[in-house]
Formats: structure tokens, C-alpha cells, sequence
């Protein structure tokens, strides 16, 4: 994958629909406007309205297919809520041909013994459990697709644990079992469901966690995007419970 470059076919993911979550920032608004760009009606879904509707015009300035808005805080997000927004798409849309879970949240770095519970379940609950109901939810609706893509945004603190990282270490051991039960349940029907450790990128998540770093040496998200691209292109066909480094 470290080869990879964007493709000069600009319609691999013509006629796709594919929901991005976390669409405001960063890695997820920068794969919202690659998808775009090379064909695919993309579904923003992120809790601050300003970020999705400056990101829709930007798509839209591309002459890329109309987007579509779902305002939603997975802080405060119910299962129902979940199941109410796949039932819209699949009316909407008629079906969801790929999936990125990209919305992550990280709390101050901090020793195991100075975890509370409350930053314990704020982090847990957007990293992992609203982010598995909202999967769960929209199985339904990739089950329409011919090729479904499901990826999930990983870290190396989730394959390796590393000191002071904490819950969201925890979280992100959490999605890669995720990622890989859901992989091996549903290969059998075609569905493909990997994950993607980005990597040192220069996004604000990690300005947060290395405030000290020199950010003008970190790759950028567009840098990363040839990955993302293919793995939710019909190229990457055959791929499936891998947890691929960038």
C-alpha cells in the first residue's frame, strides 16, 4: 500500500454511496473529498453542522455528485437513532456501498491510575460502542450493495499498547477486534471490512497528543488518501480483515 497513488481514473467510486463519519476534520473530511472527487455520493456525518456545510459546498464547487448532511453528536447519540438514519438511507439511496469510520475523540494522555470514569466512558462511548451500533445499524443497507467496503480508522497504540495512552488505546484494541469478527462473519457475502492505521498525520488529534511535535514533518491527509481510495474502490476486492500501516 506504501506504493499506492492516486488514480487517473476519476470514476473509480462513480455511482457509489459511501458514509463518512467524522466528516468535519481532518483524515475524514479529507477521504470525504476524495471520494467525491472520483465519483461517490458522500453521506457527511459529524456533529458540527458549520464544518459538514463548508465541506458540502466545497464538493459541490467540484461538480462531484450531490452530498448529503447528517448532523449527529455520537456523544449523545442513541441506538435508535442509529437504526432511524439507515432506514432513511436505504429510501434515500437504496443502499450504501461503503462505510468509513473515522470519528474518534482523545482525552488528555494520562496514567492508568488517574483514568475517571467519566473520560473512561466519553471516549469509549464515540470510539467504540457508537461506533459499532452504528455499523450494526447499517449492515442492512450495505447488504444492498454488490461490493460493500466497510474501514475502520485503527492506531498502532490499538495493536500495541503504549504507556499514558489509556482509553483510547483501549478503544482502539476494541475496533480492531471489531474489525476483524466483522470480517470474518461477513466475508462469505462479499463484504469487505478492514482497518487503517494512518500513521504520524498532521491533524489536529495529533497536535493534541505531541504539542511539542513539528508538525511540517508529519505527512498530511491528502498524502494518505491513495490507501483509503483503494480500499473502497472495487480494486481492493479480495481484501479483507487486514489492519494495513500507512
Amino acid at each position: 500500500m506504501k506504493n499506492l497513488q492516486l488514480p487517473e481514473d476519476k470514476t473509480i467510486l462513480k455511482d457509489k454511496v459511501i458514509l463518512v463519519t467524522g466528516a468535519g476534520d481532518g483524515i475524514g473530511r479529507q477521504a470525504a473529498l476524495t471520494f467525491a472527487k472520483y465519483g461517490a455520493t458522500v453521506i457527511l456525518l459529524g456533529k458540527t453542522v458549520k464544518k459538514l456545510e463548508s465541506i458540502y459546498d466545497e464538493i459541490v464547487e467540484l461538480g462531484a455528485p450531490q452530498p448529503a448532511i447528517i448532523p449527529l453528536d455520537m456523544k449523545g447519540a442513541t441506538v435508535k437513532n442509529y437504526q432511524d438514519m439507515a432506514l432513511t438511507i436505504i429510501d434515500q439511496f437504496g443502499r450504501l456501498d461503503g462505510l468509513l469510520n473515522n470519528a474518534s475523540i482523545l482525552n488528555s494522555l494520562n496514567p492508568i491510575e488517574h483514568i475517571n470514569e467519566e473520560t473512561f466512558d466519553k471516549v469509549m462511548k464515540v470510539n467504540f460502542k457508537a461506533t459499532f451500533f452504528l455499523t450494526q445499524s447499517l449492515i442492512p443497507a450495505l447488504k444492498l450493495s454488490k461490493s460493500p467496503s466497510v474501514l475502520f480508522t485503527s492506531s498502532s497504540v490499538g495493536k500495541q499498547g503504549r504507556a499514558f495512552w489509556g482509553e483510547y488505546a483501549f478503544s482502539k484494541f476494541a475496533t480492531e477486534g471489531l474489525m476483524q469478527t466483522m470480517a470474518d462473519e461477513y466475508e462469505h457475502i462479499g463484504m469487505r471490512v478492514n482497518a487503517i492505521n494512518p500513521g504520524a498525520t498532521k491533524t489536529r488529534m495529533r497536535a493534541k497528543a505531541y504539542p511539542g511535535e513539528d508538525a511540517n514533518k508529519l505527512k498530511t491527509p491528502e498524502q494518505i488518501m491513495p490507501a483509503y481510495l483503494h480500499l473502497m474502490s472495487d480494486e481492493s476486492i479480495g481484501i479483507c480483515g487486514q489492519s494495513i500501516d500507512l
